[in-house]
């Protein structure tokens, strides 16, 4: 079930207004074909000359001092090429530390590509076996003794700061990477005024991104040419080569990053691993190609994890439901290093900036702390730190409509930020342009016919039947410009680029600088370009992920692709349509504003009358230029970038909503039906934007009920792998209805915001409150995430 609803609009002609407009229209992928005949091209594919493969040897401790290591069997094995060490890689490459300026007091220690006197997590690579075939790699790392000097682990987050804990890096003094307060209104007196002050404590279990494909690099120094090429799996290609180029001692211009067919990122690719990094400089200092794919055992111990946080959480409400004040206390633990070069503070960050967005409360405080311990790297994760955010936010508006008895969806409606209130800020700062908090809400209470169901759930609870209702607003950031790394100092395009091109048959070439992970981009992109230029999509080509051949650019992450990425491959369609149109009034002796491109031929604006086709007018600017009038040059390519100006952000919205059964004797819950309205301005592919959407709600199904790296006192990880790591499956995914309001940003004239990350911002704030809707009648709630069968029952008093 779609539908879309009209709540604002920028001002002029919009592109969906074009003759023969692909915008918001279902077109198919460009790529599907090749990619469902199993023709995609992964880094896994990837077969190089002279190609070597590289494995790590991995410390089985949290955390230990490197005594010694003892290679010298291994590099007698069969295949074996080299026997690396850290020390000896460091020759080659630069440590780094993941530190943003605008992140005050944000701190972390040096980290190197290998670990050089001591590993601070289980997985960290302590040696690398470079050797002919991965198999013959495998086998001589088994052979690589190291000898390790076990040092006190720090696990626990909630003890990383008492004074006798280890600390982790002495140089820094403590383990606190990073600390932010913040306070906006008068919280005190927004407590003192409230009738009721309700509080509650909030966890959510750490969790990773189970990408389809693992990470997985190819790096090629070509020492003739002092020149690197690396074939990665990336969502930012022309950050990784900043990186690589920085800590390689290259000119940037010497590396290039050739991103193919990425098998889902998430954000899990959108960052750069030490053993990515240990694999290009290995490939510098071989002289060879070095090929790196990550196993899953490996993923698990080493792709970044998220959302490992315990926030303790208070709301003051009035008795006729008024929302006076919202206070939060925020503990989270990022593993030994801040990543680089994003940081590991980001999403403790979003967290204080996003809890409370939705809502006309000005009183707020918050305060998040960040600590080291010894297990693997937290960092960005689809959604950064929204679906915390938004579960602390909607877990407390139930809190407190359940406190003074009002329906949880009247109290949203008393307390929702007006859809005529844009512009405005939020108590954090944040900006809104345009969003449709009422409006989305009141078209889902209609999708799921909330009074029916709440009349259903009244019958079935009289047998025993125990079903919930869950409903859960937020706020999306998308878009995001330079406010979000720039400003830091870290070198990641806040822009993006496009050249469009016609060639010499009347086709169209599209070079972009976002990149691809199975979200669409190639589609959106030309549908755009077809649409801005005047071509039917089959005459449209686009090229991405390479960093020789595409605009620099930020890449794809953050919900920016279509918004950013987009809007710039928009003015560079529309760009070569007015070189084309100049060319062509001047072979046909027209003014070039009375013609138009219309199915790939020149007509005449005003009645369509078909003058010439593209194909004729490039052979002649081609290949007869010399029947053109005298001092007449045609450029047939165009370029553009964009980056948004007016809003550092442009804020989407939307509202979730989750009907569940709870089995009060086993704990088990079963999903029965899940709705979303989401307000992402102009829609330019509905099927892309739904897809992208359920695909969003179960990752967040999967965090609610399901996903949790655990941990042991001594910072083992015990579920490391696809036996024991939860995910969803189809059997256990409700259907999944999407609808649409539409608010444009008039920031850009496509008017589209960003939807990748929607789905997984609301719905674990949905199930949960469904879950504990099913539980009132028990007097039981769980706040704490994964919610297990055990969970279940332990807050019902069952175990």
């Amino acid at each position: 079930m779609t539908g879309t609803a009209e709540t604002g609009s920028a001002p002029g002609l919009l592109p969906i207004d074009r003759p023969n407009s692909y915008i918001g229209r279902s077109v198919p992928r460009p790529n599907l074909k090749r990619l469902v005949q199993g023709r995609g091209e992964y880094v896994s594919d990837i077969v190089l000359p002279r190609m070597a493969h590289v494995v790590f040897v991995r410390s089985p401790f949290a955390h230990a001092r490197i005594v010694s290591i003892d290679a010298a069997e291994a590099r007698r094995m069969p295949g074996v090429i080299a026997v690396v060490t850290g020390a000896e890689l460091a020759k080659v490459i630069t440590p780094w530390v993941g530190v943003l300026t605008h992140l005050k007091g944000l701190k972390s220690a040096p980290q190197h590509a290998i670990a050089i006197d001591r590993a601070c997590w289980q997985g960290e690579a302590v040696a690398a076996v470079v050797a002919r075939s991965r198999a013959e790699a495998e086998d001589a790392a088994e052979c690589v003794q190291v000898d390790y000097e076990p040092l006190p682990v720090v696990a626990d987050m909630e003890t990383a700061l008492d004074p006798d804990t280890p600390v982790i890096h002495p140089e820094l003094g403590d383990n606190l990477a990073f600390e932010r307060a913040h306070v906006a209104g008068d919280p005190q007196a927004g407590f003192d005024s409230a009738d009721h002050v309700v509080e509650t404590v909030f966890g959510f279990g750490r969790h990773t991104g189970v990408t389809l494909e693992p990470r997985a690099v190819v790096a090629d120094y070509n020492p003739g040419e002092d020149r690197l090429t690396v074939y990665q799996g990336t969502q930012a290609p022309h950050m990784v080569q900043n990186l690589l180029a920085k800590h390689l001692d290259l000119p940037e211009r010497q590396v290039r990053v050739v991103c193919k067919d990425v098998g889902g990122s998430f954000g899990i690719k959108v960052h750069i691993y030490a053993d990515e990094m240990a694999t290009a400089a290995l490939s510098k200092l071989l002289r060879r190609p070095i090929k790196f794919v990550a196993d899953r055992l490996e993923s698990f111990l080493t792709d970044i994890h998220a959302r490992d946080h315990r926030i303790k959480a208070r709301i003051g409400v009035r008795n006729d439901g008024t929302i006076t004040a919202i206070e939060i206390d925020d503990l989270t633990g990022i593993g030994p290093y801040s990543m680089y070069p994003r940081t590991s503070a980001i999403e403790a960050n979003q967290v204080v900036n996003l809890v409370g967005g939705a809502y006309t409360c000005p009183n707020y405080k918050a305060r998040a702390r960040v600590v080291f311990q010894n297990k693997n790297v937290m960092c960005q994760y689809r959604a950064v730190g929204h679906p915390i955010a938004t579960a602390v936010t909607e877990g407390l508006v139930d809190l407190a409509a359940r406190t003074v008895g009002i329906d949880p969806v009247e109290i949203r409606r008393r307390n929702l930020i007006p859809d005529d209130a844009h512009p405005c800020a939020s108590p954090a700062g944040l900006k809104f342009e345009a969003l449709s908090h009422h409006a989305s809400l009141e078209k889902l209470i209609a999708m799921m016919d909330y009074e029916g169901l709440r009349r259903e759930q009244a019958a079935l609870r009289a047998r025993g039947i125990h079903r919930g209702i869950g409903i859960a607003s937020f706020i999306e950031i998308t878009n995001p410009g330079a406010a979000f790394y720039g400003v830091g100092g870290a070198r990641i395009s806040s822009q993006d680029g496009a050249s469009v091109r016609l060639d010499a048959t009347g086709a169209v070439i599209v070079h972009t600088s976002v990149t691809e992970q199975g979200q669409g981009t190639e589609a959106v992109i030309a549908q755009v370009v077809a649409t801005a230029f005047g071509v039917p999509l089959e005459r449209v080509r686009v090229i991405l992920g390479d960093t020789d051949v595409t605009p620099y650019g930020g890449g794809t992450w953050a919900s920016r692709g279509a918004g950013i990425g987009g809007e710039a491959a928009w003015q560079a369609g529309k760009a070569l349509r007015a070189n084309v149109l100049a060319a062509a009034g001047a072979m046909l002796q027209a003014d070039p504003a009375t013609l138009d491109i219309r199915a790939g031929v020149v007509v005449d604006a005003d009645t369509g009358r078909e003058r010439v086709d593209l194909a004729e007018l490039a052979r002649v600017v081609y290949f007869r230029p010399d029947t053109l009038p005298p001092g007449f040059q045609a450029e047939f390519m165009a370029v553009r970038h964009y980056v948004p100006r007016g809003y550092p952000f442009a804020f989407t919205n939307g509202v979730q909503a989750s009907y569940l059964e709870v089995d009060v004797d086993t704990g088990f819950v079963k999903l029965l039906k899940h709705w979303v309205v989401e307000d992402c301005g102009t829609i330019l592919n509905p099927q892309l934007v739904d897809e992208q959407i359920r695909g969003g709600v179960v990752q967040g199904i999967g965090a609610a009920l399901f996903e949790h790296c655990l941990y042991d006192g001594d910072g083992q990880l015990r579920n490391g792998s696809m036996a024991d790591y939860l995910v969803p499956m189809a059997g256990e995914i409700p259907d999944i209805a999407v609808g649409h309001c539409v608010s444009r940003t008039g920031d850009s004239e496509l008017g589209a915001k960003g939807a990748g990350e929607a789905g997984t911002a609301g719905a674990p704030a949905a199930v949960m409150n469904a879950i504990n809707d099913a539980l009132a009648p028990f007097g039981a709630r769980v706040t704490a995430m994964p919610f297990t069968p055990e969970t279940i029952l332990r807050a019902m008093g069952k175990l």
